[in-house]
């Protein structure tokens, strides 16, 4: 609720949005709901990630990443121009911190989607940062969203498997989780928590 001063005109407070992180493992959904989200809320802002994978079908650059070679990952990291970075599955995967930095000092909120390495690293350097978990319904959900996908050899689909027993143990290190039961009810618990000072 908004201060008032002598009950004649709103004060509202003077809060600097909070960069709000979404992680959680490969296949839980994260794509999906902040794509929903966006399409919901276009006035949401979300840092897009610099990466070397390839690009998936309908996948575009500058859009849903920015996709580079080793050698510009390689400038970005040593200028740096990089938040947070990690490898994962064989790729890097960075978020280009100008961007994120001035929407903050803009007074913009910004989500990012990065994996737990990045949620980390993140922590590290913007300790107000919220931090939100997004779980899968169980373990044979993940399960059947990752090897569902069909775009990826066995062995990746088995590491992510790998990967995503980690990231589910480091639960408890984030502010908050959502579990991914329906992507227009977690878009809409995302928001609100963005939202939120």
């Amino acid at each position: 609720m908004a201060a008032t001063s002598r009950g004649t005109s709103p004060v509202l407070p003077d809060v600097r949005p909070r960069l709000t992180v979404l992680s959680g493992p490969s296949g839980v959904g994260k794509s999906t709901v902040v794509a929903h989200m966006r399409s919901v809320h276009p006035e949401v802002w979300l840092s897009v990630s610099a990466t070397t994978r390839r690009p998936r079908p309908g996948e575009r650059n500058g859009v849903h990443y920015f996709f580079v070679d080793d050698e510009e990952f390689d400038k970005l990291i040593a200028n740096g121009e990089l938040l947070e970075w990690a490898e994962f599955a064989g790729n890097r995967y960075g978020t280009p911190r100008r961007a994120v930095l001035d929407r903050l000092e803009a007074g913009e909120p910004v989500l990012l989607e990065i994996d737990l390495q990045g949620a980390r690293l993140v922590r590290q350097s913007m300790d107000d940062a919220r931090l939100v978990f997004l779980a899968p319904p169980s373990w044979e959900e993940l399960v059947r969203r990752l090897t569902g996908r069909g775009t990826e050899a066995p062995e990746v689909i088995e590491r992510r498997l790998d990967a995503a027993k980690v990231e589910l143990a480091a639960e408890a290190e984030f502010d908050t989780t959502l579990v991914n039961t329906s992507v227009e009810d977690v878009a809409r618990e995302l928001l609100a928590l963005m939202l939120q000072a």
